[in-house]
């Protein structure tokens, strides 16, 4: 459990960064899929070095036996779930992220887009009462 509490907030960290730096570029007026591509391309090393650096960092505690306590239970196992699962959430995120990102914008002008719609259809009826 404390593997997946590690895990949870370096992906989500990552997550948080790519995002402000697409946020950043739309700001600066870039275009949405332009915006996407650079904040992906600007921001994938930095995600990359902080992903290496914890998994080299748990490699010793992955290969030893250090046990909590002396004789408690050993670290193997939880430094293995996050080398693991930093891994393939990193991958996952570095895909995922801005196309969820872009499926929300667009989710979003069509809901804003809908909602106009109504008003206006709402706004001839009252007018042809």
């Amino acid at each position: 459990m404390i593997g997946m509490l590690i895990l949870m907030g370096i992906v989500v960290n990552n997550g948080i960064v790519l995002v402000d730096r697409i946020n950043q570029l739309i700001n600066e007026g870039y275009s949405v899929p332009n915006a996407i591509i650079d904040g992906c391309l600007a921001r994938v090393r930095p995600i990359l070095m902080t992903v290496a650096t914890t998994v080299l960092g748990l490699v010793p505690l992955a290969l030893g036996s250090t046990n909590i306590g002396g004789d408690g239970p050993p670290y193997a196992p939880m430094a293995i779930a996050i080398i693991g699962g930093l891994i393939f959430s990193t991958m996952t995120s570095l895909f995922l992220v801005p196309l969820a990102y872009l499926l929300l914008l667009k989710l979003r002008r069509k809901t804003v887009n809908m909602i106009e719609r109504s008003k206006q259809m709402v706004s001839r009826v009252i007018r042809a009462n």
